[in-house]
């Protein structure tokens, strides 16, 4: 059942307002007319909603709630990005992907080593954009939040964050003695968890970037004796995170 965003006060009075982009998409792109059904999730409590159109135009839909669902998409393992900046293409990529596995947040990070370079003006449009691609994902994938893409950061900012989470993980391709496997040890027994990743951009993270951030309580670790394109690092880690820690309950 397709599902859409809505903000809480689109919801009243057991009605729902379908406002925007999302009115040509429903009606132009799913042909949908009255009487047809899908779902919404409120923005601010994640509370999901099945509804029936009831009348529609150009402009918006008015919709009656039929019924609250159950539904949980979300994980008990909260996992932020912090990801070099690579290519746009790349990183639309990472940001999709990353989404239907169960991101929390996604930081774009400038690092020595990044190809691209973003002025002022161009880092909102990206983030703009970026956002954007993330909402469309989380409507695909049924999610109940809209994953945040952060403004772009660089090394010492992302490094002031590190407290917050139960373990950090640095990704980097010259590490030989700590592996990823070894590092998620020290979370089982666990229940919620925060979980931080940093990935370089195409040509990986500088050995100065690597101590700072190491001196400021990330865990260095290898992914193995093979080495990935940024694209593929935060999937990688997403799909092995929540196969090891996520709970299916309700």
């Amino acid at each position: 059942m397709p599902k859409f965003f809505v903000k809480n006060g689109q919801i009243e009075s057991e009605k729902v307002r379908i406002v925007g982009d999302d009115v040509n998409h429903i009606i132009n792109v799913l042909r949908m007319k009255v009487g047809d059904t899908f779902n919404v999730c409120d923005e601010s409590t994640s509370d999901n909603y099945i509804v029936k159109i009831m009348e529609f135009n150009k402009e918006d839909i008015l919709c009656n709630i039929i019924e609250k669902c159950d539904d949980n998409a979300e994980s008990n393992v909260k996992v932020h990005i912090y990801q070099g900046l690579p290519k746009a293409d790349k990183m639309e990529l990472i940001i999709q992907k990353s989404v239907e596995l169960g991101v929390e947040k996604i930081t774009p990070v400038e690092m020595k080593r990044c190809i691209v370079k973003l002025d002022e003006k161009d880092k909102v449009k990206k983030i703009d954009r970026w956002q954007k691609i993330a909402e469309v994902a989380a409507k695909q994938s049924g999610r109940d939040i809209i994953p945040e893409i952060c403004s772009v950061k660089n090394v010492k900012d992302i490094s002031s964050d590190f407290d917050k989470y139960n373990l950090v993980l640095l990704c980097y391709e010259n590490e030989k003695v700590t592996y990823l496997k070894d590092a998620l040890k020290s979370l089982n027994g666990k229940n919620e968890l925060k979980i931080a990743v940093i990935i370089g951009p195409e040509g990986g993270i500088d050995i100065s970037e690597v101590e700072y951030m190491k001196q400021r309580g990330a865990k260095v670790v290898s992914l193995g004796n093979r080495i990935l394109r940024t694209e593929t690092v935060a999937l990688s880690l997403l799909s092995i995170i929540m196969y090891e820690f996520e709970r299916n309950e309700k």
